[in-house]
């Protein structure tokens, strides 16, 4: 079975995903509050429904719009959903690192766009590093620093 979504959709569905484990099929049985499957077979969870009609049903509930808007404001990297706001430090050689994710981009503290985490670390470090495990994160809305790995 195939089923086209466009690209928004498919955006704002992997920003729900909780884990690497979590399909896009658990995600809008979240959202349509349907209980969790036990190992059904796809076609018994879809129950025939095209996964068109179930995005369409998703964006006419409010509440759903409104979550699903925080995630078009924010960087993508590796799959991981950082929203603007979402500050970034890293200690190397005893001295702190700052950056932040603004306009949708990760902006250094010189004002340099960086394409990746690993980008970032490498810059500051002159060497491959693993920027995954390099830096840490502060979302808008969060008080703790968490290393972006935990994110993954």
């Amino acid at each position: 079975m195939q089923i086209e979504i466009d690209f928004e959709v498919f955006k704002a569905l992997t920003a729900l995903r909780q884990h690497e484990g979590d399909t896009y099929n658990h995600v809008i049985r979240r959202i349509l509050k349907l209980p969790a499957p036990d190992a059904m077979p796809v076609n018994a969870l879809l129950g025939g429904v095209k996964l068109n009609d179930v995005a369409e049903a998703v964006m006419q509930r409010p509440a759903t719009i409104n979550a699903l808007a925080r995630f078009s404001d924010g960087a993508w990297f590796n799959g991981v959903f950082f929203p603007n706001g979402t500050k970034l430090r890293a200690n190397y050689k005893g001295q702190t690192f700052f950056a932040q994710i603004k306009d949708g981009h990760w902006i250094d503290s010189n004002g340099i766009v960086r394409t990746s985490p690993s980008d970032a670390a490498n810059a500051i470090s002159g060497t491959n590093v693993n920027g995954w495990r390099f830096w840490h994160a502060q979302g808008p809305a969060d008080s703790t620093w968490r290393r972006l790995d935990e994110f993954q």
